[in-house]
């Protein structure tokens, strides 16, 4: 199997991972604080990749590449908390798309640059690909934006984005390390917003939840790496085109667990991301 194909692989099991991460840190944060959700979840991410990296035996990198992870790291959890500020303050039909479009886009741009442009093909499936995060994500457009809405969500998918650049930077040597001062980094930042802002966080979670967000934790973590593999793989532009896939997993556990009925939009972002996936992989 050629790199090219690893790397589409690598792309979709990243995405699968997210949104699976995604969707349990949903179900815990209806139970829970946001705050206890994120704080666990990310610790627990963060000794799965320490682990990795001990067992596994892989030796610390430059300290060029601990920068490229604690700058991702940092881009990351400014884009989370820009999303969840203007997911409470705007309309998440508008939040949800915008972010995860600018989110996808800038790593294309990128990637475009750094690597040339793709081929043909690959380009309409990179386009068909924005197109399905768009629909995937919830977006609409029945109701004009505001410019105040756009605002948090831009914000948050441009953390995003630069989250997905800096993390291809570091995997052309190392995977783990980097994502561990990625990860050390977002969880400091988080804790200090908590101080800063004085919120309550929760010191004990039943053992069922607590398992939910451990769960949020493992695969949001498992996603990281599948990023850094498809884009150490492949290119930029088609590893986060494809990881920005991941709202379709959300959709689909949801859908298969607490039995939600998908939209005829989610179901056409489904089909899109199909044919998106048919000619990138061409």
């Amino acid at each position: 199997m050629d790199s090219e194909a690893l790397a589409l692989i690598c792309g979709l099991a990243a995405a699968a991972s997210f949104g699976t991460g995604d969707f349990c840190g949903g179900v815990a944060t209806k139970k829970s604080s946001v705050f206890s959700v994120i704080v666990i979840s990310q610790i627990v991410g963060l000794a799965l990749l320490a682990g990795l990296a001990v067992t596994l035996g892989e030796p610390i990198p430059p300290g060029n590449n601990l920068v490229f992870g604690g700058l991702a790291g940092l881009f990351g959890t400014l884009g989370l908390t820009a999303l969840y500020i203007g997911l409470a303050r705007g309309r998440m039909g508008i939040v949800a798309p915008v972010s995860a479009i600018v989110g996808a886009v800038l790593p294309i741009i990128a990637g475009i640059f750094m690597e040339g442009v793709p081929t043909g093909g690959q380009l309409l499936g990179l386009l068909l690909g924005v197109f399905a995060i768009w629909y995937l994500a919830g977006g609409n457009g029945v109701t004009p934006a505001h410019a105040r809405e756009l605002v948090m969500p831009i914000l948050a998918g441009s953390g995003f984005g630069f989250f997905f650049i800096f993390i291809d930077q570091v995997s052309e040597t190392t995977i783990f390390w980097p994502l561990v001062t990625a990860r050390f980094v977002s969880i400091t930042m988080i804790l200090t917003f908590i101080m800063v802002r004085r919120q309550q966080v929760p010191s004990r979670l039943n053992p069922q939840l607590l398992i939910v967000v451990m769960l949020a934790g493992i695969f949001d973590a498992a996603g990281n790496i599948f990023f850094a593999l498809a884009s150490r793989l492949g290119r930029l532009d088609i590893s986060t085109t494809l990881t920005s896939l991941y709202p379709a997993g959300t959709v689909f556990l949801a859908w298969l667990i607490l039995k939600e009925h998908l939209t005829t939009r989610q179901c056409f972002g489904v089909g899109i991301a199909l044919a998106a996936l048919v000619l990138i992989a061409w």
